[in-house]
């Protein structure tokens, strides 16, 4: 991603309202130039390797950043990760697991499968937002990919 192309967000999240705030958030920070949202795991593959209906690059480009759920239907946010991780053409593109779950075993099994972020999203709404921006600003702003 060269400076002043669009940031490309995929947001892997089930819960429409969780996808509105992070939409909206991003978007009033000026922060993502776009966002691309699926509702499951399946899409998200189907997304990023570009099957049926996401066959066309300017319709789903490639990333800059992975926001993932790890409870979704279809397939799993777990396996998601694990195949973007294992694939070395996906693997680079920072995949950041977003969830409700506090869990040990899930935080433990998303960094095994090389997670490089694990947030648990706030119930409460000035902090979801908050959580929003701060990620933002970090993956998409602050930190360099190679």
């Amino acid at each position: 991603m060269n400076k002043g192309e669009p940031i490309v967000i995929l947001l892997a999240e089930d819960d429409p309202a969780h996808a509105e705030i992070i939409r909206r958030t991003l978007k009033s920070s000026r922060i993502a130039n776009r966002m691309e949202h699926v509702v499951d795991g399946q899409q998200a593959l189907d997304y990023l390797y570009r099957r049926e209906p996401f066959t066309d690059p300017d319709i789903a480009p490639r990333p800059g950043l992975i926001l993932l759920d790890l409870r979704m239907p279809r397939i799993d946010g777990l396996d998601v990760l694990r195949r973007i991780k294992g694939d070395p053409d996906l693997a680079r593109i920072p995949t950041v697991i977003l969830t409700t779950s506090a869990a040990e075993t899930d935080m433990a099994k998303a960094y095994d499968a090389h997670a490089n972020s694990y947030l648990v999203k706030p119930v409460d709404f000035d902090k979801f937002t908050s959580m929003m921006e701060t990620i933002g600003y970090y993956w998409l702003i602050w930190n360099r990919n190679p």
